[in-house]
């Protein structure tokens, strides 16, 4: 029962404070209700269109064809967008499609500009390749406005800047890489050459006492010394022939042969039997040596000849150690007249030949010698300068080995440059392609005007509440008498309603048509400033689009 007394008491309270601050709470929830809905109705029309462009990789395989763009896609995207989001692009676009009129009319270009940046959006999409990293694959421009046709036109010109400034970045980089590369290369060509000549010039300058020649140069050094010994020997059996056809001819001219004799006349005295016996035998030598040049030392008449010869020479050296030897003295005394001379044999005059040939090979031979050792003396220079001809060639050649490398790898760099270039040119390369151009949104994206209007009757509601409460707080006059006789220990002995008079009733009713005109002046003013503050308040219907999501 008494539970039923405190609820009834509490719902009466509730009545009671609602009849008191009931034209407060009302006022309280029109007029922000009256503001919202104004502002939700005012409100522009935001759309939306978005493009998807997908990132196609490179068409021709990389093991053929290495692409000279390496930077990684969203660093090249933001490149790209730092270039179509350029003031020049923007203003172009703004006036190609007369974009944000009402703004222009009040406001800088600059911050126009800056407006349509915000108004467009770029969404990298990533897929998982392989398991082991992050890929862009595609990404989304979006672009808002008023007009939805507009909208969409702006969006899909917006991709195709994406993508023709991705193709001219892309070519354009290519064409840098391959330039630097030609200029590093001529500059290292260049240095090559002269490294090269000065290399040539070094090779011509110490020609024989390079350090790969010194195979050769021992092999000819080992060659002339081969010669040498074998001209030394040749001397020492040239030296010996040439004593032995000396004795030969000294023997040879001590005679004379049968025609001789004839050819001396008979007043022609010749010595007895000793100068018979050598002219015999030079006839038997001189036909011995007919005979050795048909047949061999084997032959019988070779055989019996050299016996004959033999048996010759023996009795002519006995005769002339029996012989008396000639007095000189007697010889100088003499007054009578000298022989005449008597030609040599045909036998002498083959011997004197022989003896000029043996003396001519002598001749060329020590001529030879001089040659040989002069080249000995050469080579063995050669040789003994390769170590330091090397030391100085390894010093020379190591600049020059480690340029061409150079060159030879920037060559190569610069062949696969121009393939990575022309395949740019030929749209061979990474390109973006649009898979979903925007079109025309049906619906607005903003403002979400049912959430805004839930939200708005929300607010108002706490609001009138709040008011009443606030008001019901701060008033401390007394308007039941058992409140009064809580606070006060003074017993209340009486209660006086409040008597209205006719006067009373005629004031509250002016004050009633004063309050309802007044509170009607104020939600037209409301709407009113809803409308300014609204229409065509682009900026703050996203504002509350961001507060209604």
């Amino acid at each position: 029962m008494a539970e039923e007394t405190r609820q009834q008491s509490g719902l009466d309270m509730l009545l009671a404070v609602w009849s008191r601050r009931k034209w407060l709470a009302i006022l309280a929830f029109v007029a922000p209700l009256a503001a919202g809905v104004s502002l939700i109705s005012f409100l522009p029309d935001i759309y939306r269109s978005a493009a998807t462009v997908l990132v196609d990789r490179q068409q021709v395989p990389e093991a053929f064809v290495r692409s000279t763009v390496t930077s990684a896609l969203e660093t090249r995207l933001h490149t790209i967008s730092q270039e179509v989001l350029s003031r020049t692009r923007l203003e172009a676009l703004i006036n190609r499609f007369g974009l944000y009129g009402e703004m222009r009319k009040k406001a800088q270009l600059e911050d126009v500009v800056q407006r349509m940046r915000n108004d467009i959006k770029l969404e990298i999409k990533s897929a998982e390749l392989r398991g082991l990293r992050e890929a862009t694959v595609a990404f989304t421009i979006s672009y808002q406005g008023t007009d939805a046709a507009t909208v969409s036109l702006v969006t899909n010109t917006l991709a195709s800047f994406y993508i023709e400034e991705n193709l001219r970045a892309r070519e354009r980089q290519a064409t840098s890489t391959t330039e630097f590369l030609k200029a590093q290369l001529g500059e290292t060509k260049v240095r090559l050459d002269e490294q090269e000549q000065r290399v040539s010039a070094f090779k011509r300058r110490y020609l024989g006492e390079l350090p790969q020649q010194m195979d050769a140069n021992l092999a000819t050094l080992e060659r002339l010394h081969a010669q040498l010994r074998q001209n030394s020997d040749n001397q020492t059996r040239a030296t010996e022939r040439r004593q032995a056809v000396s004795n030969q001819l000294a023997e040879a001219e001590q005679f004379l042969s049968p025609a001789a004799i004839a050819a001396a006349g008979p007043g022609a005295t010749f010595a007895s039997p000793e100068l018979r016996e050598a002219v015999r035998l030079a006839q038997k030598k001189e036909e011995l040596a007919k005979l050795r040049i048909q047949f061999s030392d084997k032959y019988p008449d070779v055989v019996q000849l050299t016996a004959e010869v033999a048996a010759l020479e023996r009795e002519l050296a006995e005769a002339k150690a029996r012989g008396p030897k000639p007095d000189p003295s007697a010889t100088a005394t003499t007054s009578a007249p000298a022989p005449p001379a008597v030609p040599l044999t045909p036998y002498a005059l083959r011997l004197k030949e022989a003896l000029s040939e043996v003396q001519s090979d002598l001749k060329i031979l020590k001529t030879e010698e001089g040659r040989l050792r002069e080249g000995i003396a050469t080579y063995q220079a050669r040789v003994e300068n390769v170590p330091r001809r090397e030391q100085e060639f390894r010093e020379m050649s190591r600049d020059y080995e480690s340029t061409r490398e150079l060159y030879a790898s920037l060559l190569k760099r610069y062949e696969e440059a121009q393939l990575a270039e022309s395949m740019e040119q030929r749209q061979k390369g990474e390109q973006f392609r649009v898979l979903d151009p925007a079109v025309p949104s049906p619906q607005p994206a903003a403002p979400n005007r049912l959430r805004l209007l839930l939200l708005t009757v929300a607010a108002s509601l706490g609001l009138a509440v709040g008011a009443a409460l606030l008001a019901e707080h701060i008033d401390t006059s007394f308007h039941e008498v058992d409140a009064l006789r809580a606070f006060s220990n003074v017993p209340v002995l009486v209660s006086i309603p409040r008597i209205m008079t006719l006067e009373d009733q005629r004031r509250g009713s002016w004050r009633m048509r004063l309050a309802s005109a007044a509170t009607f002046v104020a939600l037209v003013l409301i709407v009113g400033i809803a409308y300014l503050a609204a229409n065509g308040n682009e900026r703050l219907a996203m504002l509350l689009a961001r507060v209604g999501s």
